[in-house]
């Protein structure tokens, strides 16, 4: 991708009523594993199609296989049990993991499905984990004598995931690492984690971080060992913008520029607006574009009607800039 001011997305996509009345039929032994997954592979092509029709240039998959981002995985990594309901945010409630043994990669997870997005579209598709200081920090530890033994056997597990995904040819991986602003003075072992997951690994990597305290870990997330970050901004009033501008760094910064918690729709005059923010700090070819985090809690209607004013946004400041 060298054209300046790429558009693409974080991860998740609302799920087609289809998909969540075929999981509660699951859950009751009504329909098999296989006609669930027939039902996740109609919705993943509809959100691919969607975003080829909308102009996105980086696609995601739109997660239609997963419930929670941490719940799927500790589903399908060993030395995890599942608690009951437990709330996150709001109204929203997830299955919190249990850590009761060593945390382990048993086969692959993401793969296959990363393969048939991929087979969809000859746009890149983003490979896409959740990260093992997240899955760590959302989870029950009744097993580790230790915080950092925890997440670091969580980070080998991840690693052997993004090898395999290289390996299948994924060019573009996202490791999610929303938790690892709450706590600053965790910084050193989420760096520490974050170097086991991406070594060796030559593809371009990602995380993506929400909703936190960016100030109050200074420069830590510049130092990730990541090709680029992907950011919350316009709930935190682009603070991460000063976080470039006082620690010059040669990552790529994917901006959120749509707030994926809000019904309300930005305009492009809006969106432009803030991409010009953005231009004042980096270079369009260092530049992404997409909502702030996950669109899964939002209407589809909503979901297109964002997605579309920031492509129209992009297209728009293209043209400007010559690009």
């Amino acid at each position: 991708m060298k054209q300046g001011l790429q558009t693409t997305a974080v991860g998740s996509y609302p799920k087609p009523d289809y998909i969540t009345k075929a999981r509660a039929k699951f859950a009751r032994n009504r329909i098999s594993k296989t006609e669930l997954k027939g039902l996740e592979e109609r919705a993943t092509k509809h959100w691919i199609d969607a975003q080829l029709d909308l102009g996105i240039d980086l696609l995601v998959d739109g997660e239609m296989y997963r419930g929670d981002m941490v719940t799927y995985f500790s589903e399908e990594l060993e030395g995890f049990a599942v608690s009951g309901l437990v709330r996150s945010y709001g109204n929203r409630y997830y299955r919190k993991p249990i850590a009761v043994g060593p945390v382990g990669r048993k086969a692959d997870i993401t793969v296959d499905w990363w393969k048939y997005a991929q087979s969809l579209s000859s746009k890149p598709v983003k490979g896409m984990l959740t990260g093992p200081y997240t899955i760590a920090d959302w989870s029950f530890n009744e097993y580790y004598p230790t915080r950092e033994a925890f997440v670091m056997d969580a980070a080998r597990a991840i690693h052997e995931e993004v090898v395999a995904l290289e390996k299948a040819g994924c060019e573009y991986i996202q490791i999610d690492e929303p938790a690892i602003s709450v706590r600053p003075e965790e910084m050193d072992l989420v760096l520490k984690a974050f170097n086991v997951v991406t070594k060796g690994i030559n593809a371009f990597t990602i995380t993506h971080i929400c909703y936190g305290n960016f100030d109050s870990v200074g420069d830590g997330i510049l130092r990730l060992p990541v090709n680029m970050l992907d950011m919350e901004s316009v709930n935190s009033d682009f603070d991460v913008l000063e976080m470039f501008r006082r620690f010059p760094s040669d990552k790529h910064l994917s901006l959120g520029v749509v707030d994926s918690h809000n019904h309300r729709i930005e305009s492009e005059e809006e969106i432009i607006k803030s991409i010009r923010k953005a231009l004042e700090v980096l270079t369009p070819e260092k530049l992404f574009l997409d909502p702030d985090c996950g669109m899964k809690t939002r209407l589809e209607s909503e979901t297109l009607h964002k997605l579309k004013n920031i492509v129209g946004a992009v297209n728009a400041l293209r043209s400007e800039l010559g690009l």
